[in-house]
């Protein structure tokens, strides 16, 4: 069945099986890093999501750092402002993507859920926190309670972001495993179909080429070297009768040099 598939293709005229191969190994190869620099690509991706949430949770315990400072002590407003900011812009960003910090798009639906259960308790502290100069009114007992429950929802997503992160990994490989098969089968298949014939032709060619050469340098040169012998006598024989046998014997060289460029032609037409 592949021989008669193989048969109806036509290549081009002049077209090298070699060329197929090397084409065949070149495509192969960009389609292997291909994948390679997309796992790269989608691994960096993921570490940079997780490691954004996992800063969540440090901000987190950071602001209700600053905000008993600011409650019971000295308090660093500046501090306390940039952390909220961060907590704001890293959540939004790990929702919505950040080109300038390369995380891309939320696209996960098990996860975008707990960002929504999550909202509630990260507004809470951001619009408890808003005003600096009600800090000391602050509930801390419910602000705790928010942050909390903030940080074990974070604790989730980060998990999420793991775990969806390794099945990527898991799922590339696969990918990358079974193009590495497929393209094992497509060298085997080239291999036998396309080079192996193509050495067989080859190899034909040579025989040829060989037999070729046996003619040349053995009956060709031997028929050559006769009719020269025979001319230099004719040349110098005065007898008429040895003259005649003389030109038999020459026409009878030429004769067979005649049949052995036949050969030669022969085994050129010769079909492998």
């Amino acid at each position: 069945m592949i021989k008669k598939i193989l048969s109806k293709i036509k290549l081009p005229k002049g077209f090298n099986n070699y060329y197929l191969l090397v084409i065949t190994v070149i495509v192969l190869t960009i389609l292997i890093q291909s994948i390679i620099q997309y796992s790269l690509s989608r691994q960096r991706q993921d570490s940079l999501r997780i490691n954004e949430a996992g800063r969540q949770r440090m901000l987190s315990q950071a602001i209700m750092k600053h905000v008993y400072e600011c409650k019971y002590g000295t308090c660093d407003y500046g501090k306390l402002r940039l952390a909220l900011n961060k907590l704001s812009n890293a959540n939004i960003a790990l929702q919505q993507g950040n080109e300038a910090t390369g995380i891309p798009v939320l696209d996960n639906e098990e996860i975008q859920e707990n960002f929504n259960k999550m909202q509630p308790h990260l507004e809470y502290m951001l619009a408890t926190l808003d005003d600096f100069n009600n800090i000391g009114s602050v509930d801390m007992e419910k602000l705790s309670a928010e942050t909390d429950k903030f940080l074990v929802l974070m604790d989730t997503i980060v998990g999420q972001f793991q775990k969806a992160s390794e099945e990527d990994i898991k799922t590339l490989m696969i990918i990358e495993l079974e193009l590495a098969v497929f393209s094992l089968l497509i060298l085997i298949f080239e291999i036998f179909y396309f080079i192996n014939p193509s050495i067989k032709k080859m190899s034909i060619q040579n025989q040829k080429l060989k037999e070729i050469n046996w003619h040349q340098t053995h009956a060709f040169q031997s028929h050559m070297k006769n009719i020269k012998n025979y001319n230099h006598v004719l040349k110098i024989e005065k007898n008429t009768a040895h003259k005649e046998e003389l030109i038999s014997f020459l026409m009878e060289e030429l004769t067979d040099l005649e049949g052995v460029s036949d050969n030669m032609v022969k085994s050129l037409e010769k079909q492998a």
